[in-house]
Order: structure tokens, then sequence, then C-alpha cells
């Protein structure tokens, strides 16, 4: 199994510096340590999990080690807004009772105050949950909850696709889904193949993916700058100076002079940032991206986790890619 929980304490989709200043840069949570964006490709077949579904006790792998879980849960808390949209994503919604303040998709989902970035150990253990999915281990909360037998599975945010369907192979797994999982999991990655193949290559197109108005962006070695390599784009971040931890703060003249053909913004629910906004910035009017209209303005959520909606995001670029050189 492949991931990493590259930063700690966070609001795990809060991929935007300002929500969380005082913490380190690192918890912008996509980072990841795959391919460069030139050489990534879609990623190999995940096996499926070899547990017949529904069979318990079973013993999932996840960030916190191999964790056996006795029975099917029927008391499910989430504090991760990734894991809650891939738990109803499977099938498992019926079996959730609270998820975090944070976790808006489905707009069915039992949202609570509880909280991923400060959990609350009591308050968790108030809902009588026979299974807790996290995305960070903040405030002592696995210790918590390990005292009082609940089992917990952290899933951290992913550094590559295959670490993505890893994570949803073990949600299935761990609540009685695991065809339901295999499944969504095959639906995604035909997707993606589909809406890559869709979008030309090879035309050397550049592009900026704005995380705010900092601005901060995204290198290709993110779990985003991933997504935008299947398509064959190069990334205006790789070249700045402090790129080396992924998500480096640049300047309105670095951004300016690099002149990109597409600018992704991942800011727009934030910050209410736009293509009319981007034009009123300082040298900014006369950007390539803006007079061409190429300027996408992406959901913030979306952007910024790695479940069942990544195809989502990679459908706004690949439609993106086909505008740019249609």
């Amino acid at each position: 199994m492949t991931r990493v929980s590259r930063f700690p304490a966070t609001l795990e989709e809060s991929v935007r510096p300002k929500a969380l200043a005082g913490a380190l840069l690192g918890v912008l949570l996509l980072a990841g340590c795959g391919q460069p964006a030139d050489t990534a490709a879609p990623p190999t077949q995940t096996p499926a999990p070899t547990v017949a579904a529904g069979a318990f006790p079973v013993t999932v792998n996840a960030g916190n080690g191999s964790i056996t879980i006795a029975q099917r849960p029927g008391r499910i808390v989430s504090l991760s807004p990734t894991a809650t949209e891939t738990l109803y994503a499977i099938g498992a919604g019926p079996q959730v009772i609270a998820v975090d303040d944070q976790s808006n998709h489905p707009a069915e989902a039992p949202k609570t105050e509880l909280s991923g970035f400060k959990p609350n150990v009591e308050a968790i253990i108030a809902e009588k949950p026979d299974l807790v999915i996290l995305a960070n281990d903040l405030e002592g909360v696995l210790d918590g909850l390990g005292k009082v037998g609940v089992p917990v599975l952290l899933e951290p945010a992913a550094a590559n696709l295959d670490a993505a369907y890893d994570e949803i192979n073990d949600l299935g797994l761990a609540t009685g889904n695991a065809r339901q999982a295999t499944e969504l999991v095959s639906s995604m990655k035909n997707q993606l193949e589909q809406l890559v193949t869709a979008a030309p290559k090879g035309k050397g197109l550049s592009y900026y993916h704005e995380l705010d108005v900092v601005p901060y962006s995204t290198t290709s070695l993110t779990f985003i700058g991933q997504i935008y390599g299947l398509f064959g784009l190069e990334n205006i971040a790789d070249a700045a100076p402090d790129a080396a931890g992924g998500y480096p703060k640049l300047s309105a003249e670095f951004v300016a002079k690099a002149d990109p053909d597409l600018i992704f913004l991942a800011d727009t629910k934030c910050c209410g940032q736009n293509a009319g906004t981007l034009a009123k910035r300082p040298g900014w009017s006369g950007l390539s991206a803006i007079k061409d209209e190429q300027v996408v303005e992406l959901d913030d959520d979306i952007a910024s986790r790695w479940g069942p909606r990544i195809v989502d995001l990679a459908r706004s670029i690949s439609e993106a890619v086909q505008k740019a050189t249609s």
C-alpha cells in the first residue's frame, strides 16, 4: 500500500494556506511525492479486496497499521470530507451517523460540529461509534479512541492516484461494501482514461493552479499536479524559487512573466476569485489566459479532495485543454 500523510494537523481538504495561518504550509494535504507531471500516466489496476463483500471480521491495512474490524459497522463517524464522499459513493451512507463540520458533500451526510482539525475525543465517543475514520491523527484522537476500544482507520492525504484508489478499497472492505468500492475504482479509472484520451497532448500548454490569493500554487509533484500531468500540461510553479515543498508561494510578477496558457482557480468559493478579479491584479490584465478566456473556475472542494470526484476535476482540465487547442 502506498500512502503518505505528508503534513501534520489540518483540516484535511483545506489546501488554502491562508485558512491555516500559524501552521506550516504543510497543511496543504494534497501534496504527493509521485512522478513529475511530464511522466505521470494513468495508474495500473488496483487489486480488488480478497475478502468477500460483507464477510467479517476483516483486517484493513490503513495509515495507522493493520486494523481488525470484528463486525460490519453501523455507526460510522467520519472526520474526513474525502472519506465522507467515498462512503456515500460506495453505498455505506446508511451506516454513517455523524460527519465533521467540513463534510459538505453529499448534502444528506449527517453534518455535525465535530472537527477533524481539532477533534474532541469525548464528543466523538458521545456519538457511540463502532468505526471512526480520520485523515489526521490530531489532539491525541487515535490514542483516546483506542483506550475505549473504538476501531479507527487513518486514511491520510493520498500521494498519488493509486493511493487514492487504495483508500476507497479500504473503506469498502471496512464497511462491508468491497464490491461497490471495486466497481467505483474501476469506473473512475475508465472515466479518467476517456478524459485523457479526449484531450490533445503535445501542444506545450502551460498552466497555473491557484490555491489562494496570496498566491500559493502546486507543483507537479503534488497529488493535484499529477492530475494535470495526465494531460501533458507544463506547470509554471515547477520553476518557482521555493518549489521544493510542493506548494510554493508565487509572486504576481512570477506569474505575469510565466504568462500561462491556462489558469485554474481553486479559490472561487473561499476567496471569490474569477477571471474578472484576476484582470484587476497589477500586471495581470495582459496575461494570455485572461485575454483568451482560458481561466477555469474550479470548485474549491473538488479541487482539494482525493475521493470519487477526482473525475470531476479531471473533466474540467480535459475540457479546458480541448478548448485551448480547438
